[in-house]
């Protein structure tokens, strides 16, 4: 194929490719998913803290990984991130999150459920609280017994007494527990309703310790169905239903670093981000069409070239919850968009060298663009693999950092092979040569190119 065709061929597919990514990313608020940091949200390192007696394992981690990401999708939030740092730690990000500290109390909860007879309790000062019905008794260790766990839930769901009006939890319990719970519900009902006990006892509703209910059992429930009712809010009705579905975990997981982001915080954070990115990007055009005129201009273009492909491609990452943009993320483009200027004035650089040792203005063009994306190659390799191993190691928002740095390393490619070589070789066709100073060629060297190189002929590269 002849160059001249092969640059019109680059060049046309570079506009498809511009095109598409303005379909992708437009609007770029809508279109490009907002992290954590920008949307607001809770981040929570949990530490696994195992039983007393007991050795941390593998599996049990595992579990608890599990479990919290059951919850996690429970609450019913997008784009959330769980992750395992080390043998003993779970990072938790959740971004849009209403009410973070409800969300950090449902995911950290051990969801030790247990059913226990009042009568049995040996702390007096308990079991006198719970008989004058107050609400979240806290019930040392070592002063009860459950008669059963919460693993005999097989499921819940919340619903509003008719008769009260009052909010409650319904678990549904499996056949072993069935048994249980009628043999218990016997046991303490009276005896004027078919029970065991003169006048009907208490059976404490545990869950990590405190009482969540501690109904009087009226009658034996035989059906494997029974309800947890108190003073309960929907909410706080929903959050126990998510406790009891996902089960007990293995371990209890401890808040070691929490941090709960405000959305006007964040979205004032990416406001500021966007404007130092703009601002940027306006002091380094203006500093390139000053400097290297026309030449300047065509890399003022490539910018935009540059910038269309990254938000496209971080857009298209965004439909298939790939990508999140945090602000250690806005922090990579704005770093890109720095080598992006860098590797357009390495070609203008060496366009106008290549010209000042003689050669026609297509022959430098053509063999400055060549050297000039090698060694620009070169040194966005180094950085392409730093930010790889950062990615790679790193977790949280710095892994943001680092993926946007290596997908503008890509953009920046793309866009010097595409645009910036193309237009420049097709400049130095007949336009170039005709006013070369206005593209950036200083005067004196201008005059030392023969004639006919003014022409745009000569040997070809």
């Amino acid at each position: 194929m002849d160059p001249k065709q092969r640059n019109y061929l680059l060049l046309a597919l570079c506009a498809i490719l511009v095109i598409g990514s303005w379909v992708l990313f437009v609007p770029p608020n809508k279109k490009i998913t907002q992290g954590l940091d920008i949307q607001g949200g809770l981040s929570v390192i949990l530490t696994a803290q195992p039983r007393p007696g007991q050795a941390l394992t593998t599996a049990d981690m595992d579990r608890a990984e599990l479990i919290v990401r059951n919850r996690v999708d429970k609450l019913g939030a997008s784009e959330t991130s769980i992750q395992r740092q080390g043998s003993d730690s779970i990072l938790v990000q959740i971004p849009g999150i209403k009410n973070a500290e409800e969300a950090l109390k449902v995911i950290g909860s051990t969801g030790q459920l247990e059913f226990v007879e009042v009568a049995s309790i040996t702390d007096t000062a308990a079991v006198a609280a719970l008989s004058r019905g107050e609400d979240g008794v806290t019930l040392k260790p070592g002063t009860y017994k459950p008669f059963m766990t919460g693993e005999v839930v097989k499921s819940a769901s919340v619903s509003q007494n008719p008769t009260t009006g009052q909010i409650e939890v319904n678990i549904v319990m499996n056949t072993a527990g069935s048994k249980i719970w009628a043999d218990a519900t016997t046991r303490m009902a009276p005896i004027s309703k078919g029970g065991k006990s003169p006048t009907g006892e208490l059976v404490a509703i545990v869950l990590d310790g405190v009482v969540k209910s501690a109904p009087v059992v009226n009658e034996p429930i035989t059906g494997g169905q029974t309800a947890i009712s108190g003073k309960f809010t929907a909410e706080d009705a929903k959050n126990l239903k998510t406790v009891l579905e996902t089960g007990a975990l293995p371990v209890s997981l401890e808040p070691v670093d929490t941090r709960v982001v405000g959305p006007t915080l964040g979205q004032d954070s990416l406001r500021q981000g966007v404007i130092a990115a703009l601002v940027g990007l306006a002091l380094v055009a203006v500093y390139l069409i000053a400097f290297y005129r026309g030449l300047g201009a065509v890399s003022v273009v490539s910018l935009l070239v540059f910038a269309s492909m990254f938000l496209g491609l971080l857009a298209g990452l965004s439909a298939f919850g790939l990508f999140a943009l945090s602000l250690p993320g806005i922090a990579g483009i704005v770093l890109t968009i720095g080598l992006a200027a860098d590797s357009s004035i390495l070609i203008n650089e060496r366009v106008r060298e290549e010209v000042g040792l003689g050669k026609t203005y297509r022959s430098a063009a053509a063999s400055g663009t060549r050297h000039a994306i090698g060694t620009s190659i070169d040194a966005d390799l180094v950085t392409f693999v730093s930010a790889l191993a950062l990615f790679a190691l790193a977790i949280g928002p710095v892994r943001g950092f680092a993926l946007t740095l290596m997908l503008g390393i890509l953009c920046d490619l793309l866009m010097m092979l595409l645009f910036k070589r193309p237009a420049v070789m097709l400049l130095a066709e007949n336009i170039i040569p005709k006013a070369p100073v206005l593209w950036g060629v200083p005067k004196e060297v201008a005059k030392t190119v023969p004639a006919t190189a003014k022409k745009g002929g000569g040997r070809r590269a």
